[in-house]
């Protein structure tokens, strides 16, 4: 490539980078109030909270093109807080919320993502597709003369309809023609357009919440420093952290899978911390990583820290002296947005490997979908998957142990295992030994086995000690190195006596 030919490929990286900043900053408006509402504070407060977690983890972040602010899942904790202890505890639950956050960081506790199996991840996003489908509909519902929700009817309705597909009309086919401009932000623009210029009626930004304000200002919790205080913040700042984590996580991981690159989830956790510690003395209410506007984002072009930099810095904007215009934007532009949002999270190829997967993985999915959807808890919709893949894993291991049994030419019974003994597979394990008829050289072969844990090696104490009151003796062959030094560390329990042998890399005298 030369050297103009880089220099055109920046300008068009930074103008994307640009372009899809904007179109996020315009997504993350709704978004900020509706969860602010959720969380009964200011609209404000959302706004701030999406201001300043944008653009410390956009600068600072492990995932660039990620996008972090005010989240659903963060409001739903908070609520009870608020309600019974003011707002002033919730800046202090935030501030605690981050330093938390920040330890697990330098920890470097954010590998344990790992442990997340696939179906939990598709059970994840297609339970958020629903929640960001479902969540959306609100916005055809408009207050009664009782003040309950009543659904939109005749002529606003159809108009609101009619907006929202055009809007996604023009999401999915702009691309197909050119992909100078994103079309997320196109189909805003050109949905405004028509709506401001021709004066058509239908909700607005507007018609939710005001967004004018200012600066954000320094803010120090209006609360006693003492341990009452903190027995009071502890639970939800504890509940907070994880919850962010885990969705933030989460999303570094759906957005890794479509950028085809790496995260760093450690760096992630300082940077999420270090948002959460400076919004709560900002006045913010918290947040984390928002798939929704990280997918945006991504689909807009948006892959490194410029576009979320640029859209934290518009929504700033928006705040200070955008507010008139912005408020002017219809809602339906941005709902049809959110509906291609939700249609582009759901994992669809899930829907097409049901009948080829195990059916513990499709139950896993949908349980984690249903959890999310019904509770709109990520994270414990995640550590639910979790816990249910975990005791699916240690029920198959624990019925696939199993024993080859012979004896030699010398009178000695073997007993070659297969599988690994552990917590689950030490009844089976037990009940593959006939001690009342073996001779009286036992030997117990673990080369394609291993011993786990200190179930395991309770199971081999318990075995020695029936072998022994048969008057008979029992060598343990074949342990990996892992296995040695776990047995070493257990000698208070086994007697372990290790004897070298020509044949055998290891022999184990269980009665030495």
């Amino acid at each position: 490539m030369t050297f103009i030919e880089g220099m055109r490929s920046s300008r068009l990286t930074a103008k994307n980078e640009i372009l899809s900043g904007l179109t996020v900053a315009l997504a993350l408006v709704p978004e900020a109030i509706a969860f602010s509402l959720i969380a009964n504070v200011s609209p404000l407060v959302g706004l701030y909270s999406a201001f300043i977690i944008g653009i410390v983890t956009a600068l600072f972040g492990g995932r660039p093109g990620m996008i972090s602010g005010a989240t659903g899942a963060i409001a739903v904790v908070i609520v009870s807080l608020v309600a019974r202890h003011g707002i002033e505890y919730l800046f202090a639950a935030v501030v605690l919320m981050g330093l938390i956050q920040m330890g697990i960081g330098f920890l470097r506790l954010g590998k344990f993502i790992r442990l997340v199996p696939h179906p939990v991840m598709f059970g994840f996003v297609n339970g958020l597709a629903i929640v960001i489908f479902m969540s959306q509909l609100d916005q055809f519902k408009v207050a009664g003369a009782d003040r309950s929700l009543e659904w939109l009817s005749g002529t606003p309705l159809w108009t609101m309809l009619g907006f929202v597909l055009a809007t996604m009309a023009i999401i999915y086919f702009l691309p197909k023609i050119t992909k100078v401009v994103p079309a997320s932000l196109a189909a805003i623009i050109a949905v405004s357009v028509v709506v401001i210029s021709l004066g058509i009626p239908t909700r607005t930004v507007g018609d939710i919440a005001s967004i004018s304000g200012g600066l954000p200002q320094f803010h120090l919790p209006l609360v006693p420093f003492n341990l009452e205080t903190l027995s009071i913040i502890f639970p939800y700042s504890l509940i907070m952290a994880l919850v962010g984590l885990i969705e933030s996580l989460l999303t570094l991981t759906v957005i890794d899978e479509m950028t085809e690159t790496r995260g760093r989830g450690n760096k992630e956790c300082l940077a999420q911390g270090s948002a959460n510690l400076v919004t709560g003395f900002f006045g913010g209410m918290g947040g984390c990583a928002m798939i929704g506007q990280s997918i945006i984002n991504v689909s807009s072009g948006g892959r490194k820290r410029l576009s979320g930099i640029v859209a934290a810095g518009a929504l700033l904007l928006f705040i200070l002296v955008g507010a008139p215009l912005i408020e002017k934007i219809p809602m339906a532009a941005l709902v049809g947005l959110m509906f291609m949002v939700a249609i582009g999270t759901f994992e669809w190829a899930s829907l097409r490997i049901i009948r080829k997967v195990p059916a513990a993985d499709v139950f896993v999915m949908v349980l984690v979908a249903m959890v999310t959807v019904i509770f709109h808890n990520l994270a414990v919709a995640v550590l639910i998957g979790v816990v249910v893949s975990a005791l699916v894993f240690a029920w198959e291991n624990a019925t696939r142990i199993r024993a080859r049994k012979h004896v030699d030419e010398f009178g000695a019974k073997h007993y070659e295992i297969f599988g690994p003994l552990f917590f689950g597979s030490i009844a089976v394990f037990q009940d593959k030994f006939d001690i009342a008829n073996d001779p009286r050289e036992v030997i117990i072969d673990f080369k394609e086995s291993r011993v786990v844990d200190h179930s395991a090696i309770e199971s081999l104490n318990k075995l020695t000690e029936r072998y022994a009151k048969a008057g008979k003796t029992v060598r343990l062959r074949y342990l990996s190195e892992d296995c040695r030094r776990l047995l070493d560390n257990a000698s208070s329990i086994i007697d372990v006596n290790h004897l070298e042998d020509p044949r055998y890399k290891l022999v184990v005298d269980a009665l030495a």
